[in-house]
C-alpha cells in the first residue's frame, strides 16, 4: 500500500510534487521476531561489548524482548523478559550510577512504572514498581532537580504528568503531580530555553486539545504552567532536533490524523514559531530525526501504520522538506522506530530499527553508506 502519501499531501495542504527524485539511502536488511504486539523500541549497549542492542515493549505479551547485537546489523535470538500488564513504553538510563544501563517501563495495564536494573551482561533484575494514576503511556528521564541523579516523568492518559525524583540507588520518591491537558500521548525532555534547566514537551491527543504543551523547568524538580502550541489532529509523539541550523531546539510532532508531521521552529527562549505541516504516507505513528543524506540538514524517518511503510523526508534546512519522500515497505503494523548505530566509535551512518505491531517483529534497515563489519573484534570504548 506504499504510495498513499501523495493523496495525504494534498489533503494536508502540503506542497505538490517537485522535480525531485529522493535518494535511495537505506534497504530492508532483515526481520527479527519479538514478543506479541510490540509498541516501542530503544537502543543501548546492554552487555558491554560495544555493539548496539535493542529492547522492545510488547503490550499484548506483557513482556520485553531483548535483542543482543552482533555489530553487523544482525541480532541474536530474542530474550523474553516478563514485565507487567501492557508495557507501553520504555526509557533507558543509569539509575544507580554504576555505569550500567537500566530500564523503566510504563505499564499501561496495571498503572505502574516498573524499573529493571541492568547487570552489564545482557540481563536485568526486576526492581521497584511505582504506582501512578492512571494509564501511563510515555516515560522520559533526566535530572530535573539538578542533584546529579536521574529522575523520571510519566505521561498519564487521564490528563496528568507525574514526576519521580531519583535517589541514586535505583529507587525514586514521588515528586510533583500536574493535572493538565487532554489525553497526553507522549513526553520528552530537553533544555528548550538555554537556562541549563530541563524542560518538558508533552503531546495532548484528545479532541479538546490537539496541542503540544511546553513546560519550562525551574531546576528544582518543578515546572512552570505550560504553554500550548496547536498541532495537527491527534498528536501522538514529540521529539527534538535542529531543523533550520540556527542552533536552537525545534520540535517534531507526529499527527495521527490527516497524515502529517508538524515542525515547530524554536526561538531559543522556550517559545516556538507557528507549526509547519508536512506529509509523508498514510497514518504516521512515530518518527526520528537524522541526517540521512549527509548534507548537514536534518531529515526525518516516519513509520506509517495505515500504509505499512517507512518514509524518509529530506530536509531543506529551513524546517521544510523536499517532495516527494522516499517510501519503503514494511511488515504489518509499523508502530515505532529508532536510529540504529551498529557499534561504538566506528563512524558509520546509522540505520533504523522498526517495530511492527501486527507482525511481532523488528525490521532492520541498513544505510547504503554503512561500512558493515563483522562482530569478530568489538571496537574499543576507551
Amino acid at each position: 500500500m506504499v504510495g498513499l502519501g501523495l493523496a495525504g499531501l494534498v489533503l494536508a495542504g502540503c506542497p505538490a510534487r517537485e522535480d525531485y527524485q529522493p535518494p535511495d539511502l537505506v534497504y530492508h536488511y532483515k526481520d527479527f521476531p519479538v514478543g506479541k504486539s510490540p509498541t516501542s523500541i530503544r537502543v543501548g549497549d546492554f552487555n558491554g561489548d560495544g555493539f548496539a542492542d535493542l529492547i522492545t515493549s510488547n503490550i499484548q505479551g506483557n513482556s520485553l524482548s531483548l535483542l543482543l547485537g552482533n555489530g553487523d546489523g544482525s541480532f541474536q535470538d530474542q530474550k523474553i523478559m516478563s514485565a507487567c500488564q501492557e508495557p507501553r513504553n520504555i526509557a533507558v538510563d543509569d539509575f544507580n550510577l554504576d555505569h550500567i544501563v537500566d530500564l523503566v517501563v510504563a505499564c499501561s495495564g496495571d498503572n505502574h512504572a516498573l524499573v529493571f536494573m541492568g547487570q552489564g551482561n545482557g540481563t536485568f533484575l526486576r526492581g521497584t514498581q511505582y504506582l501512578v494514576h492512571r494509564t501511563p503511556v510515555s516515560i522520559s528521564t533526566g535530572d530535573f532537580n539538578e542533584d546529579f541523579l536521574p529522575d523520571m516523568v510519566v505521561a498519564l492518559r487521564n490528563d496528568k504528568i507525574q514526576v519521580f525524583l531519583g535517589m541514586g540507588n535505583g529507587k525514586f520518591r514521588v515528586g510533583p503531580l500536574y493535572e493538565y491537558g487532554d489525553t497526553p500521548t507522549s513526553v520528552d525532555t530537553i533544555d528548550l530555553n538555554g537556562d541549563q534547566h530541563l524542560d518538558l514537551a508533552v503531546t495532548n491527543g484528545g479532541p479538546m486539545s490537539n496541542a503540544v504543551s511546553i513546560w519550562l523547568g525551574l531546576g528544582d524538580g518543578t515546572f512552570l504552567s505550560p504553554v500550548d502550541y496547536k498541532t495537527g489532529k491527534r498528536p501522538l509523539g514529540v521529539s527534538f532536533a535542529d531543523f533550520n541550523n540556527d542552533h536552537h531546539v525545534d520540535l517534531l510532532v507526529i499527527n495521527g490524523e490527516m497524515n502529517t508531521i508538524t515542525i515547530f521552529l524554536g526561538n531559543g527562549d522556550g517559545t516556538f514559531q507557528k507549526g509547519k505541516d508536512s506529509g509523508g504516507d498514510a497514518g504516521p505513528n512515530h518518527a526520528v530525526a537524522q541526517d540521512f543524506d549527509g548534507d548537514k540538514n536534518m531529515d526525518v524517518a516516519v513509520v506509517n501504520i495505515q500504509s505499512g511503510s517507512l518514509s524518509l523526508l529530506f530536509g531543506k534546512g529551513d524546517g521544510t522538506f523536499k517532495y516527494p519522500p522516499k517510501h519503503y515497505g514494511t511488515p504489518h503494523g509499523p508502530f515505532a522506530l529508532a536510529s540504529l548505530p551498529l557499534a561504538v566509535g566506528r563512524g558509520e551512518q546509522p540505520g533504523l530499527a522498526v517495530v511492527n505491531n501486527a507482525s511481532n517483529n523488528v525490521s532492520v534497515y541498513l544505510h547504503h553508506g554503512l561500512k558493515v563489519r563483522t562482530a569478530e573484534s568489538p571496537p574499543s570504548t576507551s
